[in-house]
């Protein structure tokens, strides 16, 4: 049975080898930009649950820019993460958008000069939850880039109320496997996996994280994550 990174790397040397990535390089380390991904994101436009969907989470890593863009042309509110956790979520509102700059404003770079970060507090009410892969198994087992951020972020949304929504994954085909992804109890399962092939629902047997499980955050993770240290303090209220 491969390790999680074993798999991961089989991932990213496989992308690279095929020359399947994008702009940034080394796909090593990092959720890979991957080919297709305007195709994906096509896909996932075209079902109900997004379309009905008012407010959408989406991780900040490159691939997902064009999904990102798309929730903003559909006049959709916008939740993106900020890069490690560092200062929590930033909120775009498509009204806050003039219109032909959707891909800047959904752009790492340039999110919260149209947006602005939100205290837990502020959060609405979030429709669906959108998350990057390295490697996904078709039971909507999940591989990020080792640092579960997108686990902690689901959890922190939970934790807060929010109620359980669809989490959807956009990834390159090649990013599909077969391996016997290893599991731990803070690890996030998707429900749908959309390729530049098309989209399928994983019905996952997999229970998703109800909240925080303090007893793996560290004290260097409250420093690192302050959105962490404000969730205790809002839980304990």
């Amino acid at each position: 049975m491969r390790t999680k990174d074993e798999i991961r790397h089989k991932v990213w040397n496989s992308l690279t080898e095929k020359k399947l990535g994008r702009f940034p390089f080394p796909l090593v380390n990092r959720i890979p930009n991957f080919k297709g991904a305007e195709a994906a994101a096509k896909h996932m436009q075209e079902m109900d649950f997004y379309k009905n969907a008012n407010v959408v989470k989406v991780n900040p890593d490159a691939p997902q820019l064009p999904l990102r863009t798309s929730v903003l042309k559909d006049k959709k509110t916008l939740l993106i993460p900020t890069p490690r956790l560092k200062d929590g979520f930033v909120m775009i509102k498509p009204e806050w958008v003039p219109r032909g700059e959707e891909r800047k404003a959904a752009s790492i770079k340039h999110m919260n000069s149209y947006g602005k970060v939100v205290p837990l507090t502020d959060i609405p009410e979030i429709d669906l939850i959108v998350v990057g892969s390295v490697a996904i198994h078709k039971d909507g087992r999940r591989l990020g880039k080792g640092e579960g951020y997108a686990d902690r972020e689901y959890a922190i949304l939970r934790e807060i109320g929010n109620k359980p929504v669809p989490v959807i994954t956009t990834i390159n085909s090649e990013q599909l496997v077969v391996d016997d992804i290893p599991r731990d109890s803070f690890d996030l399962a998707v429900d749908w996996i959309f390729t530049e092939k098309g989209g399928a629902e994983t019905h996952t047997p997999y229970e998703k994280p109800e909240g925080i499980e303090w007893e793996h955050v560290s004290e260097d993770d409250m420093e690192k994550m302050p959105i962490l240290r404000e969730l205790k303090d809002f839980s304990n209220k």
